[in-house]
């Protein structure tokens, strides 16, 4: 557990805190074709249509717009000998970004207006080339300052964008004069949707983690009043249910925590987001574990692991380290409604890790159920056969959602469809939900349920005679019949012991 606690700390020493409130503490400019480009930022944002019957404070306050302060560029002091052409700040709505650059004579397009296009007219020498949006002639946002001899800083001049139509937008502050070496810019600006400072792709997250987070509490209630009532008859398997469980309202909670302080203050708490991906992240950890060793039968038909233990263990412990390293680097800081490129190197860990779970759970469970068709168990036989079931139908919906995911972002390179991109980690969330709520009915505590465990009393060795003590022969036996089928005591036994253990005796 040391690594646990310590590694989100440590790793968080490496990362650089963001919020919807982008701080830029001098950031160096890149270059990009004939242009030096800083990317200041990509956020969806909902327009704000006021209703002018409505004279409430969320309605004075519920504008969206984009707000630059302090925007500071900095030139080192031994090249300020000269009148530099503008440094300027871009903003345009995605859909407008053919408007920024050009080409002369149908050549290599350039985002810098050169020579040869300013000979044709079309734009100044050394700023950035935009044409009018068709849809608004005062977009895109384009402004600037330039420096003048001997400054070493200049102060782009405070401005607010207000925001009228819905979008993802984004922020760049260009320049395309080579003299400017080592140029840097420092500053801030605030983006803010109608209901808070979220970025509009993650706004609905915030209700989605209000609903999941009701949902764990119905799910407890159920969950932890039938434990009160047999924990007497609890065995191993059923607390790590129980501890699943907590887990999952701690992170459901967090989440909601971390969304709606990120909304209200426009700056992401950093301790909740970590301790949010954390609890996330074991979370996920037990749940894969727990469906792998109840898949080999540990609790039902085995009493360990024997040597498996450190592999499963192996595999748990790296399993934790790959996603919590993805997830902190995702969530994190994470401010703009674009994913950083380190997480398509870091997912593919965690995605081997996910293959590897999967086969070895499916071969573990056809060998569990071979042993239970043997041994005659037909209850157990029919608690795995249902929960092989559950399984094999959530690795379905997995793989096709996987194949929508890739389709929804390869034919969404710029982000237009942001506003529905939340739905695709929320799937994950709930798939995941629903297959701990179908373990938790099969495995409920309930006045029966130490006959699920594993008993070294000689009646889960082969159960010989089960054919001989029961009306009906277990292979015509269903799940629905349990409750119907007479039982069938033995009384030839001279210890006196009824055994109790004829599991056609079960009721579910």
């Amino acid at each position: 557990m040391s690594c646990i606690s310590v590694l989100p700390f440590l790793f968080l020493l490496s990362l650089c805190i963001e919020a919807s409130v982008h701080d830029y503490k001098s950031e160096k400019f890149s270059a990009k074709g004939n242009a030096y480009v800083v990317h200041g930022g990509s956020e969806g944002i909902y327009s704000f249509a006021p209703n002018h019957n409505d004279t409430s404070q969320l309605a004075a306050n519920g504008d969206a717009y984009i707000r630059f302060e302090r925007i500071k560029f900095r030139r080192d002091k031994d090249f300020t000998n000269f009148s530099s052409w503008p440094i300027q700040a871009v903003v345009f709505e995605v859909e407008d970004r053919e408007t920024i650059g050009g080409s002369a004579y149908g050549g290599q397009r350039a985002v810098c207006c050169t020579g040869d296009l300013a000979k044709l007219g079309v734009c100044n020498e050394g700023q950035v080339i935009h044409r009018p949006s068709v849809e608004n002639s005062d977009w895109p946002q384009v402004f600037g300052v330039s420096f003048d001899v001997d400054d070493e800083v200049v102060v782009l001049p405070s401005k607010s964008i207000q925001i009228t139509k819905t979008g993802m937008y984004n922020l760049y502050f260009i320049h395309c004069d080579t003299r400017l070496k080592d140029l840097v810019v420092e500053g801030k600006t605030i983006w803010k949707n109608p209901s808070g400072y979220l970025p509009g792709r993650m706004a609905p997250m915030k209700i989605f983690y209000q609903f999941m987070s009701f949902a764990f509490v119905l799910l407890g209630i159920f969950w932890f009043s039938q434990y009160a009532r047999f924990w007497r008859e609890v065995f191993p398997l059923q607390n790590c249910i129980t501890l699943v469980i907590t887990l999952g309202m701690l992170e459901m909670a967090l989440w909601y925590f971390d969304y709606a302080e990120f909304n209200e203050t426009g700056i992401r708490p950093t301790g909740t987001t970590i301790w949010a991906v954390t609890f996330g992240t074991v979370k996920r950890t037990v749940a894969r574990l727990i469906i792998l060793i109840v898949s080999m039968g540990y609790g039902v038909v085995r009493p360990t692991l024997g040597g498996l233990t450190s592999k499963v263990v192996m595999l748990g412990g790296t399993f934790f380290l790959a996603s919590e390293v993805l997830e902190l680097v995702e969530n994190v800081g994470a401010v703009s409604d674009l994913s950083g490129k380190a997480r398509l190197f870091l997912v593919l860990p965690s995605a081997v890790l996910d293959v590897f779970f999967i086969l070895w759970i499916f071969t573990s469970l056809s060998a569990t159920l071979s042993k239970l068709q043997a041994r005659r168990m037909m209850v157990k036989l029919d608690i795995y056969r249902k929960f092989t079931n559950a399984l094999a139908a959530a690795v379905i919906v997995s793989v096709g959602w996987i194949c929508y995911e890739l389709y929804f972002k390869s034919n969404d390179i710029y982000n237009e469809q942001w506003q529905n991109a939340w739905i695709i980690p929320a799937f994950w969330q709930v798939l995941s939900f629903s297959l701990l709520c179908v373990i938790c009915v099969l495995w409920a505590p309930s006045q029966n349920s130490t006959r699920y465990a594993y008993r070294d009393d000689g009646s889960d060795e082969f159960d010989r005679d089960e054919t001989t003590l029961t009306l009906i022969k277990p292979s015509a036996i269903h799940s629905k019949d349990f409750g119907s089928v007479p039982e069938a005591r033995p009384v030839q036994f001279s210890n006196g012991s009824s055994n109790g253990d004829v599991e056609e005796d079960k009721t579910e």
